[in-house]
C-alpha cells in the first residue's frame, strides 16, 4: 500500500478508535492547560484528541519522521480550527530534538514496542524529555475479532506477516508491546500501570463504520493471500471482500470488537 493510500485507510478507520482513545487519554487525567508530545504521531489524529483534553491553554506538539504524514496533519488540524492548539515537527523518536524537561507529559501510540525497534531506548528518549513528576504514556492496538463465526479463518490471519504486524516474526518476547511494564521499571519510571480498553461495533453498521471495517481489512491483511492455504484463500476472498455477495459486513448479526492497551508511567521527581 502507497503512503496516500496508507494515509487515507488510516483516515477511513479513526471512528473504529476514536471513542476508545479518548476513554485512554482521559485515563491519564492530563493537567489542563499543560504541554506535551506526540510521538510518532502519524497524521495527527490522535493530536486533536489529546488537545480538546488539555482545553484552550493546552498545546500538543505532534512529531513524526514522515514528512507526507506530518504534512496531512497540519491540513487535517487547520480544518480542525486547532492550528494555534497543535504544532508539528519531523525528526526520529530515537532522537527527539528537544531538550531535557521539556514537556509536562509525552504520549506515543503504535509506535515504541512496535516494528522491528528495540523499545527501551525509545522509551528512555521519551522520558527524557519530559519534567519530573509528568507522565509518559504508550498505547497501542492489542487484539480485534471481526470475523464472527469464522475463528480458524481469523487465526490464520492474525499468523500472517501483515496480521502478527507489527509485532514482527522473530522479535524477543521480552520486546512485546504486551511486556512494556518491565521496560517502564528498567529505565525507572514510577508508579507503572497498564489497562486495556475494548469496543465494539455491530449490525446495522453505519456507512462510516462500514468503511472503517473494510480500510481496516486492508490494512491488517495486505496481500495475505499469498500466505493462505488455497481453501483458505477462497474462503477469505468470500468474506473479506466487499464486492463479493458473502462479504462478513452485509451479515444481519455482525459483531466485532476491538482492544487498546495503555501502559503509562510517572518521571521519577
Amino acid at each position: 500500500m502507497d503512503t496516500d493510500s496508507y494515509m487515507h485507510s488510516l483516515f477511513e478507520a479513526n471512528p473504529l478508535r476514536e471513542s476508545t482513545l479518548c476513554a485512554v487519554i482521559e485515563t491519564l487525567q492530563l493537567p489542563s492547560g499543560s504541554r506535551g508530545l506526540d510521538a510518532g504521531c502519524g497524521i495527527g489524529l490522535q493530536c486533536l484528541l489529546l488537545a480538546e483534553a488539555l482545553g484552550l491553554n493546552g498545546h500538543v506538539t505532534g512529531f513524526d519522521v514522515s514528512t507526507e504524514f506530518l504534512h496531512r496533519g497540519e491540513e487535517i488540524v487547520k480544518e480542525a480550527g486547532l492550528s494555534e492548539r497543535i504544532s508539528f515537527q519531523g525528526g526520529d523518536v530515537a532522537n527527539i530534538p528537544f531538550g531535557n524537561n521539556t514537556f509536562d507529559w509525552a504520549w506515543s501510540a503504535d509506535c515504541i514496542g512496535y516494528g522491528p525497534w528495540e523499545p527501551l531506548p525509545l522509551l528512555k528518549e521519551l522520558a527524557r524529555v519530559v519534567k519530573p513528576g509528568g507522565i509518559v504514556a504508550i498505547s497501542g492496538w492489542s487484539s480485534e475479532n471481526v470475523l464472527p463465526g469464522y475463528p480458524r479463518l481469523e487465526a490464520r490471519l492474525r499468523a500472517t506477516s501483515g496480521g502478527i504486524a507489527p509485532f514482527v516474526h522473530g522479535k524477543k518476547p521480552e520486546t512485546h508491546f504486551l511486556r512494556a511494564l518491565s521496560w517502564f521499571r528498567e529505565i525507572g519510571l514510577k508508579e507503572p500501570a497498564a489497562k486495556v480498553f475494548a469496543d465494539s461495533f455491530y449490525a446495522p453498521l453505519s456507512p462510516g463504520i462500514r468503511n472503517a471495517l473494510v480500510s481496516l481489512f486492508d490494512m491488517r491483511w495486505p496481500d495475505v493471500e499469498f500466505e493462505l492455504s488455497s481453501d483458505d484463500q477462497t474462503e477469505f476472498q468470500r468474506l473479506c471482500q466487499p464486492d463479493s455477495p458473502d462479504f462478513i459486513l452485509n451479515l444481519s448479526d455482525y459483531y466485532a470488537f476491538f482492544t487498546h492497551t495503555l501502559f503509562w508511567g510517572k518521571v521519577a521527581k
